[in-house]
């Protein structure tokens, strides 16, 4: 099966992040200063959802530096060929964001689990979503490893079944701030 993507997860973009984080009493005008601050923002839509680019780089949408976020929901969507189907939880605490994922339809074994620089779910074989969420440049690691990188989450285990279940508080993983997952995408490696 090798190093190749087989199934993403789309991670709180456009539409779905305003009705799941955001409140619409005084959008508006949070809009507006968002707005009038990031003026070399670029706003597009593509494809139905929204993009935003700074500098020529993807950003979480306007409701996500706004809003502080305290839970984020990725729901499963397979690429071209695959099945898989779920739900990943990220829930913040005192100790760090609590992650759980509920995953089913996986052929049985290991699959690498990572967050990745981009929400764009345009390919039909998940390359749209760039590589591994790396903000602070490190190497890639294990979930409880002191240096790794952002989105690395480890593997999960698919049994005879094809269902797999990840239950664990991440240290590193942000939900707000300039190292926040919210717009980028959630790959399970085939």
């Amino acid at each position: 099966m090798g190093n190749r993507m087989g199934y993403m997860v789309l991670l709180l973009t456009g539409s779905i992040f305003f009705l799941g984080s955001c409140s619409t009493v005084g959008m508006h005008e949070r809009h507006e200063k968002m707005m009038a601050h990031h003026k070399e923002m670029k706003m597009h839509h593509q494809d139905g959802k929204m993009m935003m680019k700074m500098d020529g780089k993807a950003c979480p949408d306007s409701c996500a530096m706004m809003s502080k976020v305290s839970k984020a929901v990725a729901v499963l969507a397979p690429t071209a060929g695959n099945a898989a189907t779920g739900i990943v939880t990220f829930t913040k605490t005192d100790s760090g964001v609590h992650v759980v994922a509920e995953l089913k339809n996986l052929a049985p074994g290991k699959h690498g689990f990572h967050i990745h620089e981009l929400g764009d779910i345009s390919a039909p074989d998940g390359t749209s979503a760039g590589g591994h969420f790396n903000p602070a440049g490190m190497s890639h690691g294990g979930p409880m490893a002191g240096e790794r990188h952002g989105g690395d989450m480890g593997n999960v285990v698919a049994d005879d079944n094809g269902s797999a279940r990840l239950d664990y508080v991440d240290s590193h993983i942000k939900l707000n701030g300039p190292e926040s997952i919210i717009g980028r995408g959630v790959i399970l490696h085939a």
